[in-house]
């Protein structure tokens, strides 16, 4: 493998057999391992006999480690990007670091692979010929005009969400009048226990109710009709 160059390598969100061939290739023949979380990715790692050693890449040191990181690219290593779960970039910091190296000049690769949110939109059951990925919505601040401006989207759109604010969006939703709207609730995506919830705003803010809602969501909420 060439030196220099970024790679971004997705891991999966839920089943480890969803990594790919390709992808452990890159994990072990690079020069280091940036993680959003080094306990997180050391399991994987250590799951596929991968020794490659790792360095700590987080939101709480983004910044901090950005310049370190494109000197050590600039000096010829090739680095593999990966976050907690899923393809790095996608609502966490590995966006700060790609961003540097193309202002760098680094030559950047992205792998293909597992993503929460394109499991969820497909079988939602609704129009994904045309989306919105919206991600986390701010947690206070804006909060209220960002929904009100997705609802006038003209197109499903799909959010992330944590259990303990997912009934709570729900809420928000039914205040904004949109409890008509159709929506789907997907939770642990390609574990064990992944459901995927469809009905109304209504219907499913009654269910979670009774059924505390467990697992981080994905809310693939339809246009108004």
């Amino acid at each position: 493998m060439s030196g220099g160059k970024l790679i971004v390598v997705p891991t999966p969100v839920g089943n480890l057999s969803d990594m790919t061939p390709r992808g452990l290739e890159v994990l072990k023949e690079a020069h280091a391992v940036l993680a959003e979380d080094t306990r997180t990715t050391g399991k994987l790692l250590r799951h596929f006999g991968v020794d490659t050693p790792l360095w700590a890449f987080h939101q709480h040191n983004e910044h901090r480690a950005l310049t370190g990181v494109v000197q050590q690219l600039k000096g010829g290593v090739t680095l593999a990007l990966c976050s907690d779960a899923g393809t790095p970039g996608i609502s966490d910091p590995g966006f700060l670091l790609v961003r540097a190296c193309v202002e760098a000049g680094i030559d950047v690769e992205c792998l293909p692979g597992a993503t929460a949110f394109v499991p969820a939109l497909v079988t939602s059951g609704m129009p994904c010929d045309r989306f919105l990925f919206e991600g986390f919505l701010p947690h206070k601040k804006g909060r209220q005009k960002r929904l009100t401006a997705l609802l006038e989207v003209p197109c499903t759109v799909v959010l992330y969400e944590s259990p303990h604010r997912v009934a709570k969006l729900l809420a928000q939703l039914q205040d904004l009048g949109a409890g008509g709207r159709t929506v789907a609730l997907c939770r642990e995506i390609s574990k064990l226990h992944e459901e995927t919830l469809r009905g109304t705003v209504d219907e499913l803010a009654v269910h979670l109710e009774s059924h505390p809602p467990r697992g981080e969501y994905v809310v693939v909420l339809g246009e108004a009709v």
